[in-house]
């Protein structure tokens, strides 16, 4: 069996910051809630996982929830994946 595909790249950083906040993920579902974005526990558990995709709009809602801006959900680099050079990053394709 090969590996299953990766949905999102926002997935670790969604993770890593909700363990930053010291949230666990029915209190960053209930987060979500609060903000419009009605998702079960285990759907968010999902999009940590890389399982579910997230959409712009979903993006949003999550950043509102974990109060920071979107830009900061995304990894600072690119995964390998992506078939981008190693110094592509988001950052640098912010426009000014």
């Amino acid at each position: 069996m090969g590996a299953r595909p990766v949905r999102n790249v926002a997935g670790p950083v969604i993770r890593s910051l909700r363990n930053e906040l010291g949230w666990s993920q029915e209190q960053a579902t209930a987060r979500c809630n609060v903000v419009g974005f009605d998702i079960s526990r285990a759907s968010y558990a999902q999009i940590e996982s890389q399982i579910r995709s997230v959409t712009d709009h979903e993006l949003a809602l999550l950043a509102k929830a974990f109060r920071v801006g979107p830009e900061r959900l995304l990894p600072e680099t690119l995964p390998p994946w992506t078939g981008k050079g190693k110094k592509d990053t988001w950052k640098s394709r912010k426009r000014d």
